[in-house]
């Protein structure tokens, strides 16, 4: 698809990045028919065909185009099944994230109380101060709204972690709302991998997710600088960096081009996904797994992958080194839903900003799951903590991180 970038633009390098990603589209339609926001919305603006055109008019100046682009990229919910399912191979997460950073600067100012919503989203997802506001609220919880209550699922304690050194290690990313909404994802993963003579070294910090796709790129890449910085300083100590929430995971392997220095680069490259590292069929972890659960009565699941682990990683879940191959190769019974490779709704803040369509997409996923486990089912499994917080239903099955469910059957 040709475009020509007006003077100003030409010289801006996220443009040119742009204009480049753009060429490879050739309209063929084939994304709509996996868009999550245009399967419920329907109209072809809200589906990945439109947007590109949108980007591409706000590249060549068109009038109004900075405002449609915007309105029709908050619907969007980067979850990159097109991508997947596109024959050209167009990299549509770049041309939208570069989308809305054009477009943020170029239409017309948001409302305000829009613009504070972004603002509380971006910086206190992300602050220090978020932990102990979540645990008011959740004390507060009974005289909270439905929709709010919503987002604050039971808190599962981390329970003991162990603190053995052992001669293999690797760097844990903490995250920045994951250890305040699920300490025991990060407690199970500790506890599992010391089983495994493994010793985890853990690096805080935001990746820089949430503010980069906000539109904040500025921001989001100061997080990224900050991180890359922990992690690289370590890097020495460990044979992997690993991340057991998969929107996290996405943003650090793709900080390489991102930020485009050697040593981001390097932390790019040496992280992996929580699934990836431990069912790698060369690393020997699922034959020793195996022998600690010989005998044991494991649970009837169902999965459900988050798109930044199928769609952004590339890890599909019933490949050798997926998820749930790893899980049946230990004995677990899991069922995949029939919209396996659609988005649950979450989407990072997506289900903040967009409600409407967060809640349908979430009804319709947890219809599948039900429907996929049926009534053996103990509960459901997934790999980020977005998801989870999602998908979660009072007096409906637990959701939960699949590695506490692992944890959990060790024992």
């Amino acid at each position: 698809m040709h475009t020509e970038l007006t003077p100003e633009l030409a010289r801006d390098p996220e443009a040119q990045r742009a204009k480049q990603l753009i060429q490879a589209c050739v309209h063929c339609g084939f994304c709509t028919a996996t868009c999550p926001s245009y399967q419920v919305l329907g109209n072809e603006l809200d589906s990945p065909r439109g947007r590109i055109y949108l980007v591409k008019q706000l590249l060549e100046g068109q009038a109004g185009a900075a405002d449609s682009a915007q309105a029709h990229l908050d619907t969007c919910l980067t979850c990159r099944a097109c991508e997947t399912t596109c024959p050209s191979g167009v990299q549509y997460g770049q041309i939208a994230d570069i989308g809305r950073h054009l477009a943020e600067h170029r239409a017309a100012p948001r409302p305000s109380g829009a613009r504070w919503q972004r603002w509380l989203l971006a910086r206190g997802l992300t602050s220090p101060l978020f932990a102990p506001a979540l645990a008011l609220g959740r004390l507060a919880r009974p005289l909270l709204p439905a929709a709010l209550k919503a987002k604050l699922p039971p808190r599962r304690s981390p329970g003991r972690v162990p603190q053995a050194v052992h001669a293999r290690r690797v760097l844990l990313l903490e995250g920045c709302v994951q250890p305040a909404m699920s300490p025991n994802i990060h407690a199970a993963t500790v506890r599992v991998l010391d089983r495994l003579g493994v010793q985890c070294i853990p690096v805080s910090g935001c990746c820089g997710a949430l503010k980069s796709h906000l539109g904040d790129r500025e921001g989001g890449h100061a997080d990224m600088r900050a991180l890359t910085e922990r992690a690289g300083a370590r890097l020495g100590q460990a044979e992997a960096i690993l991340s057991n929430a998969s929107g996290c995971g996405v943003m650090v392997k793709d900080y390489g081009r991102e930020l485009g220095s050697p040593l981001a680069a390097q932390v790019a490259r040496a992280t992996r996904d929580l699934g990836e590292y431990l069912f790698d069929p060369e690393a020997g972890f699922i034959d020793k797994l195996r022998t600690y659960l010989a005998g044991k009565t494991l649970p009837v699941l169902a999965y459900h992958p988050p798109c930044t682990l199928q769609h952004g990683q590339k890890l599909k879940a019933d490949t050798p080194g997926g998820v749930a191959a790893g899980l049946r190769q230990l004995g677990f019974t899991l069922h995949l839903p029939a919209d396996s490779h659609l988005c649950c709704g979450s989407a990072g803040t997506y289900s903040v900003l967009q409600p409407a369509v967060a809640g349908e997409l979430r009804a319709r996923k947890l219809a599948t799951l039900k429907a996929a486990g049926g009534a053996a089912s103990v509960g459901v499994a997934s790999s980020n903590i977005g998801c989870i917080s999602h998908l979660h239903e009072d007096g409906g099955l637990p959701v939960r991180h699949w590695i506490e469910w692992l944890d959990e059957a060790l024992g």
